[in-house]
């Protein structure tokens, strides 16, 4: 494991596919983000174990969820990953442990894939996802494009921003290369 270091923690962390136990953490961590639309415990449990392949966990020194990233293939664009959630634990935002899951997923879903393209949608107020996936765009020598997928009238509550579809690739080979079941920073 290599140490993952920041002025406010010195955190050992690695990522790997779920399991179906994991569901429950990854529930917790989407709940405590306080950004994302949360979905029932029972959607995480399913997550873990139908689309395994397409999600990534990061986890502490003593193999605890602190962060997680998932994702399926587009049906109708197979070499297109889309990002449905990312969250990271509260304390230990801000450093690195989002990128690193994107990074990670990316590399082993395009090994086992063959992915060119990484799409996600982010509303316009959430900034850090912005950042984000630009930084991610920049990292693997990609472009990326943007357009409103959802306008806020097309969901059923008043008040949900417009969904804003990032559109990044074609994905060149990242700087370092990231074995997402080996140990990354």
């Amino acid at each position: 494991m290599t140490p993952l270091t920041t002025a406010r923690t010195t955190t050992t962390v690695r990522t790997t596919p779920p399991t179906i136990a994991d569901g429950a953490e990854l529930w917790r961590i989407a709940r405590g983000s306080g950004e994302l639309d949360l979905n029932s415990p029972y959607s995480y449990l399913l997550w873990c174990r139908d689309f395994a392949d397409t999600t990534a966990v990061a986890r502490d020194a003593s193999g605890r969820p602190i962060g997680f990233v998932t994702g399926y293939l587009r049906p109708d664009a197979p070499e297109t990953l889309f990002v449905w959630q990312i969250a990271v634990e509260g304390s230990h935002r801000g450093s690195g442990v989002a990128g690193t899951l994107l990074d990670a997923l990316s590399a082993q879903v395009a090994a086992e894939h063959g992915i060119s393209r990484v799409e996600a949608t982010v509303t316009p107020g959430n900034l850090a996802s912005d950042r984000l996936f630009r930084s991610f765009a920049r990292r693997h020598g990609a472009e990326v494009t943007q357009e409103v997928l959802f306008p806020s009238a097309a969901f059923p509550s008043v008040g949900h921003e417009s969904e804003v579809l990032y559109r990044i690739g074609p994905l060149g080979h990242p700087a370092s290369p990231v074995s997402p079941a080996s140990p990354v920073s």
